[in-house]
């Protein structure tokens, strides 16, 4: 039959059923597929902490969520146009997230008595009238699969494991969705096992054409490309960027990268990636525990290495001493923080910006070390890159914020040109005549970098506070004030090294919104909305958390209000409030998701009336 086409300029989709269902597979490849047809995107995946939870309830559902459109897309999209249910679970734990009239497509096999007691219905929702807000598409995917593998002889387990990808079928067929990227995926990741790319390929193909020849579906949807800057691209997680942040620094440094870290969701992709690239210079090691991982990037850093430990909260927590000797022997490390929801363990697989006052001031005395937050998947590589030129530039260990919705969400990346990054550069003590192992650079205040087995060049390190200029241990309270001081204003020095902050709007006017890290892209989608209706609104997003920007007290105080939205208790709006002594308004919500750009839009409302 004649199916419509329709054009729509962005969607929204969600994907969720059980863990073991490869929503996040589906939802990657959905991602990866997307890129490569030109559409802007951002994703949001979300799954339990439990390695499985107990099959058909809501504490077991994973789901994938992708926003995609022919226009700039900054958040993962407040509410899904389609969704794709596995099971309802799936169904009750996210029906909410559907705009009324939105597409569900559900997995209609698994709607049996038992799974429906598990999810909490009463009666079947696919049969009894309570989903008649939406366009609701009932299919039998799990039996479908299963006639498109009947002459193989697989075993019942195998067959349902590929029924992800006949859902896939569907929704590559009703976005109008190439699957020829999927089908090379699928021969790259099983050329070992013949029969699984056989029974992958036929179940994709199958759910392509059940929409093509479905008299249920009437309705196709086209997205065009968006216009983005010309260049090459590929789909990039956070995680992913990080890594390759880490290593082109290394190589403009041209230095060997060494990672030395313990395995801690959110963060351990970057371990896993960095991990293939031995060939390139690059080491990892995996720890027995979180201090050998950063005391062992501390070695390679003494040893003349870019080094980098990467972590999430609870680890930060048992790196402090290290972080502490680290500032003490004034070497270049990076440190990435991947923050997860916590107290302790806490939500290991959810998203939080509660770790910004223990990177700024979590170790003992006095032990400043420069902040730096990254606001989206992309811009993970460009602020760890930046981090690293620092640490090198500085001798000073330097701390990069992410966190589990940017470090797990994936975006189109525009891949730099290594000849156009900007240049790092260590230098190297090379003279014994003239060495000094804590004499200072009269611009940065660093110390030289003196790699250990070079002649003449024999000094001590340690924890133990240091004489100025000669490096002996001194217990000499003068000398002890003057290093104290001396160590703090180096890092005080770098807020002359980076660039002001810039404000997006009017430079003065009612309200200003102030962001750090992820929160970047729901904020920004609000301002812009806010001020098409004519309100005067602006927003200052920060990368450089310590040291700020110069410039950042003279942005504030031309504005009536001022309004600091994170996901903590308020932690930026505490060092904002004692620097500049601003009365700003916190909007705070700590719930292991990202903000939706509508909350943030009606929290403004709220401010100007």
């Amino acid at each position: 039959m004649n199916k419509t086409i329709k054009s729509l300029e962005e969607v929204t989709i969600r994907f969720a059923g059980d863990s073991g269902d490869g929503m996040q597979l589906t939802g990657g490849q959905f991602t990866t597929t997307t890129a490569f047809v030109g559409n802007d995107l951002a994703t949001l995946p979300d799954y339990p902490a439990e390695i499985r939870a107990p099959a058909g309830t809501l504490a077991g559902v994973s789901s994938f969520q992708i926003h995609f459109g022919a226009k700039e897309i900054r958040t993962p999209g407040d509410q899904c146009d389609c969704l794709v249910v596995m099971n309802p679970a799936a169904l009750r734990a996210y029906l909410k997230c559907l705009k009324d009239g939105g597409t569900i497509i559900a997995n209609s096999d698994n709607f049996i008595e038992k799974n429906l007691k598990l999810a909490g219905y009463e009666s079947n929702p696919l049969e009894d009238g309570s989903l008649g807000r939406y366009q609701c598409y009932p299919v039998e995917i799990s039996k479908l699969t299963q006639n498109a593998l009947s002459d193989m002889n697989l075993s019942p387990k195998l067959v349902d494991k590929t029924k992800n990808f006949f859902a896939l079928g569907i929704t590559y067929w009703m976005y109008n969705r190439p699957i020829e990227p999927t089908l090379k995926w699928i021969k790259e990741k099983f050329s070992n096992q013949p029969e699984i790319i056989e029974a992958n390929t036929r179940v994709l193909k199958a759910g392509y054409a059940y929409g093509e020849t479905t008299e249920i579906f009437t309705t196709r949807y086209e997205v065009e490309p968006a216009q983005l800057p010309p260049g090459k691209y590929r789909s990039i997680t956070g995680n992913e960027a990080t890594a390759w942040g880490l290593m082109a620094a290394a190589k403009k440094a041209n230095l060997e990268l060494f990672l030395g870290s313990y395995p801690i969701t959110p963060a351990s992709e970057i371990l896993h990636e960095l991990s293939k690239y031995k060939n390139y210079g690059v080491k990892t090691l995996q720890a027995e525990d979180e201090i050998a991982g950063i005391t062992s990037a501390i070695g390679a850093a003494y040893g003349g290495a870019l080094a980098a430990t990467t972590t999430s909260g609870p680890g930060m927590a048992l790196k402090t001493e290290a972080l502490g000797l680290a500032v003490m022997l004034e070497l270049p490390l990076v440190v990435v923080d991947v923050q997860r929801g916590g107290p302790s363990t806490g939500l290991p697989t959810k998203t939080e910006q509660a770790d910004l006052l223990q990177a700024i001031f979590g170790r003992n005395s006095e032990a400043p070390i420069p902040v730096l937050a990254a606001s989206s998947p992309t811009d993970c590589f460009d602020v760890t890159f930046e981090a690293a030129r620092i640490a090198i530039k500085y001798m000073t260990p330097v701390i990069v914020l992410t966190d589990g919705y940017i470090a797990n969400g994936a975006e189109p990346w525009l891949i730099p040109k290594l000849n156009e990054l900007p240049v790092i550069s260590p230098k190297f003590a090379t003279d014994p005549t003239t060495f000094q192992p804590y004499a200072r650079d009269e611009i940065t205040l660093s110390r030289p970098w003196a790699i250990p087995g070079t002649p003449g060049l024999e000094h001590r390190i340690g924890g133990l506070e240091k004489s100025h200029i000669y490096g002996n241990i001194s217990y000499d309270p003068e000398n002890h004030d003057f290093m104290v001081k001396l160590r703090a204003k180096k890092i005080a020095n770098i807020a002359n090294d980076i660039p002001n902050a810039t404000i997006f709007g009017d430079n003065s006017g009612e309200l200003l919104l102030v962001s750090w890290g992820s929160t970047f892209g729901a904020i920004r989608s609000a301002v812009e909305n806010k001020r098409l209706q004519g309100k005067s609104v602006s927003h200052l997003h920060l990368r450089y958390l310590n040291p700020l920007p110069n410039n950042v007290g003279d942005i504030l105080i031309k504005f009536k209000k001022i309004l600091v939205p994170e996901i903590n208790l308020g932690q930026l709006i505490k060092i904002l409030r004692e620097k500049y002594l601003v009365d700003a308004i916190g909007y705070n919500m700590v719930r292991g998701l990202p903000f939706r750009a509508i909350e943030i839009e009606n929290k403004v409302d709220e401010i100007l009336k």
